[in-house]
């Protein structure tokens, strides 16, 4: 198998899948750095900021040399994926990810996590579970459509061991454990 010798990657996945777990993951053991797309949208007590102001901030970010970013943000998929070497897609069942929520949730609850921005605390949002519910069937396939037509090359992951092999077969003499 190949080297890991990207320098642009993107994370994306349903909610809760682990999107920035994986980051943070590849992220020491390749020291690119960590691009949480939640901190460039989300300002305090959860405003969104404007669309214009989120894509100049977007921009900034991978018009640099290296770099992992992970969000999803359908809306920027297809431009993200322009700048990338590689992308990664945990497609893993809603089950799976509607547990990851829960347990972030129980984790931060009235703190914020440490992908989004300070002010934004934790809690359990039945519309955000909804979402979750739904992504494999209302974003899902769209996102895994702009991905196989893009030109960037990339891995889908099913589950989390998948993954986790994966970036030890990758990454053998870098991986901790």
């Amino acid at each position: 198998m190949k080297k890991f010798n990207y320098k642009r990657v993107l994370i994306v996945g349903c909610p809760g899948a682990g999107k920035s777990t994986m980051a943070l993951d590849l992220s020491e053991k390749t020291n690119l750095p960590v691009v949480h797309l939640d901190k460039l949208l989300w300002l305090p007590n959860w405003v969104k900021r404007e669309k214009n102001e989120f894509d100049a901030l977007m921009e900034k970010e991978l018009q640099k040399p290296e770099w992992i970013i992970e969000g999803n943000f359908r809306r920027t998929f297809a431009h993200r994926l322009t700048y990338a070497d590689f992308c990664i897609y945990l497609n893993y069942k809603k089950s799976v990810c509607v547990n990851g929520v829960n347990e972030r949730v129980k984790k931060y609850a009235g703190k914020t996590r440490p992908d989004m921005t300070e002010g934004c605390l934790e809690m359990e949002d039945p519309e955000f579970i909804n979402y979750i519910t739904d992504f494999n069937k209302s974003v899902r396939p769209e996102m895994i459509k702009v991905l196989k037509k893009s030109k960037c090359p990339y891995k889908i992951f099913r589950s989390r061991k998948q993954a986790e092999r994966w970036i030890k077969k990758v990454l053998p003499n870098l991986h901790n454990g």
